[in-house]
């Protein structure tokens, strides 16, 4: 059974630059285990992909389209369709001043930032540095040896892989439930504090509205219990906010008065205006 796009996938795959044999990517931990590259703080896993969605390089993206659930892939991806051809233009000659203090720091193979861009220095000398700001892997070919693990096809593993796509929270640390069309999502409070927090909620709201479109309505929670207290009784004062994203824009208003009137604080956008904002 070939995938269509749009479907949602587990994929477990090694990627290796064709003419070096370097791994660059992978989710298999046995393939990195040996190597000074492995990452013990990191968790190895099949990773979540929307097939033909643009969430990889396009030529894995492609191959995904034609792929055959439960069979090996063995994908070749020339540079177009990677990480692009090198381009000459894109290699620059400067005065090793220019970078101020790290001038004495850097050395031939760091990775610096340089007029708001990333690139490589290739060459330092006679008071120049030569820095080149094509992708680290521009001009290579790739090589894929993967599987689709499976099709995801619940709306509950859904919700539970998109959530986690975005939100950096282990399966067990993971607390959501769903009502009719409405979902709600406990943030853990671990992860009050995480930088760019209300954009990747942004983020998951439009990975679930597009992916589970019965859903009309998804809330983020997040609990605040009353420390000073050693227990807290079952109906006890907890601050809670909650962050509301709802499908019926007609009764934004209302829920708003509703909210302000209690002791939650709220904040609510329409999946119509979502829709729109993303079709911009």
């Amino acid at each position: 059974m070939t995938l269509e796009k749009g479907s949602l996938i587990l994929l477990d795959y090694t990627a290796k630059i064709k003419d070096t044999n370097e791994i660059f990517e992978t989710t298999r931990e046995n393939d990195v285990k040996s190597s000074e590259d492995f990452d013990p703080s990191r968790k190895y896993e099949p990773r979540l992909l929307g097939v033909g969605e643009g969430w990889v390089l396009k030529g894995l993206d492609d191959a995904l389209l034609s792929a055959n659930l439960g069979e090996p892939l063995n994908i070749e991806i020339p540079p177009e369709k990677a990480f692009g051809e090198r381009d000459p233009s894109k290699v620059r000659m400067i005065p090793l001043r220019k970078l101020g203090e790290k001038a004495n720091e850097v050395g031939v193979g760091d990775v610096i930032e340089l007029d708001e861009r990333m690139g490589i220095i290739r060459f330092i000398g006679s008071g120049r540095v030569q820095v080149d700001f094509n992708h680290k892997y521009a001009g290579r070919t790739l090589l894929y040896d993967a599987n689709i693990v499976k099709k995801i096809e619940s709306e509950d593993e859904k919700i539970t892989n998109l959530i986690r796509r975005r939100l950096p929270v282990d399966t067990n640390d993971l607390n959501y439930a769903t009502k009719d069309s409405e979902l709600e999502i406990i943030i853990p409070e671990k992860i009050f504090l995480l930088d760019g927090l209300q954009i990747i909620k942004r983020g998951i709201v439009g990975d679930i509205f597009k992916f589970v479109p019965t859903l009309q309505n998804i809330n983020f929670i997040e609990k605040y219990p009353n420390s000073s207290n050693t227990t807290t009784p079952k109906n006890s004062d907890t601050d809670t906010k909650t962050d509301n994203v709802n499908g019926n824009s007609s009764n934004n208003k209302e829920s708003q008065k509703n909210k302000v009137e209690s002791n939650d604080t709220s904040s609510s956008v329409t999946k119509e205006a979502e829709s729109k904002k993303n079709n911009k």
